[in-house]
């Protein structure tokens, strides 16, 4: 597949802006060439330079954690921009379109929303997963973006891996992006091994979930070197502040604490689905690879609100179609699971379901 032919021409003929960290690249010296403060930044630690519009040594800890190569790296302000700056790239209101397959994360139609490209939607199946052959039967000439979620929000489930691979070997018009935010919680490996075999794959992964990093806001794209490249041609020019780089590379230096959340947040998402199969207003628990779950209750509307009353909060999915009578819980600590079980038994005995 020719995939360059689908990147918007002006994006490759674009000049992009030149900062003063690109063109010295050093740590020492003098600097009088950014306009910064030279008196610093009256805090603790000084922020008055600008960062590395680049980011490579966050890039350097990151490959040896996704065992890629630097040069398939974007770092963004969460995914969200990468995948902002995806649509710009390839997609015109005129003659592109994109596909996504709900329910499913909402800031792709947001984003296609923003940039005024038509999307097409392509419900999953009642067992939330891919409905294959529909995709495949809706693209176009048009389809220039897929996205893909896996594990999915907010069903949390992986989509099955064959029917992924079939949308890559039969996509040749576009891009596939493959949006992985929670697969540090899952047993599948990263679809980042294929980027190799598949040069329109585009990966999406966060720091803001196993990391603990949400405050942060850094997100990440894996794609073909071409592909990162461009990204950074028009990203702005500091896209990732330098608080953020000073903390990011510091937590990445801690495995330990990524490893025990995991393990930890597995171990708790097992008790909390065991404690929530012996409660009657309890319908369906959705099977979940992910840092949550979605729970299909009795009156699941009347125990949003009760739970919200009684400050616990979690997110009602039941105005999103499949989702019907849902609530996405995320899994907290022992001890907050424990609160929300015991007020979900108080809900339904009260009201004697």
């Amino acid at each position: 597949m020719d995939y360059k032919k689908y990147i918007l021409p002006h994006i490759w003929d674009l000049k992009p802006y030149s900062s003063a960290r690109d063109e010295f690249k050093g740590s020492d010296g003098v600097f009088l060439d950014a306009n910064e403060n030279p008196m610093g930044s009256g805090l603790d630690v000084n922020y008055n330079r600008y960062p590395d519009p680049l980011q490579w040594q966050i890039k350097g800890q990151i490959v040896a954690i996704k065992n890629c190569s630097v040069d398939e790296i974007f770092l963004g302000n969460g995914s969200d921009e990468a995948i902002d700056l995806l649509i710009r790239m390839t997609c015109t209101s005129n003659s592109s379109s994109i596909i996504i397959c709900p329910p499913t994360y909402g800031m792709y139609e947001v984003s296609a929303s923003i940039n005024n490209i038509p999307l097409t939607k392509i419900n999953l199946t009642t067992d939330y997963q891919l409905n294959t052959n529909a995709i495949l039967k809706a693209i176009d000439s048009s389809t220039r973006l897929i996205f893909i979620c896996s594990p999915n929000n907010p069903t949390g489930n992986l989509m099955n891996r064959a029917d992924i691979y079939r949308i890559l070997d039969t996509f040749k018009t576009g891009f596939i992006v493959i949006d992985e935010a929670y697969i540090d919680f899952s047993n599948e490996p990263s679809f980042i091994q294929e980027l190799s075999k598949y040069p329109q794959l585009i990966v999406l992964q966060t720091l803001s979930k196993a990391y603990g990093l949400a405050s942060l806001r850094l997100g990440m794209a894996f794609a073909n070197p071409t592909i990162i490249q461009l990204f950074n041609k028009i990203k702005p020019p500091y896209n990732i502040g330098g608080a953020t780089q000073h903390l990011v590379q510091n937590a990445l230096k801690n495995r330990p604490f990524v490893k025990d959340s995991i393990q930890n947040i597995k171990f708790n998402k097992s008790q909390l689905i065991a404690d929530l199969k012996h409660i009657n207003g309890v319908l369906t628990i959705f099977h979940s690879d992910a840092n949550f779950i979605l729970v299909k209750f009795i009156r699941a509307q009347e125990l949003f609100d009760y739970l919200i009353s009684q400050k616990i909060i979690a997110r009602n999915r039941s105005n999103v179609e499949l989702c019907e009578d849902s609530i996405r819980i995320t899994i907290g600590v022992e001890s907050e699971n424990k609160e929300l079980i015991q007020k979900i038994r108080v809900f339904y005995t009260k009201d004697d379901v």
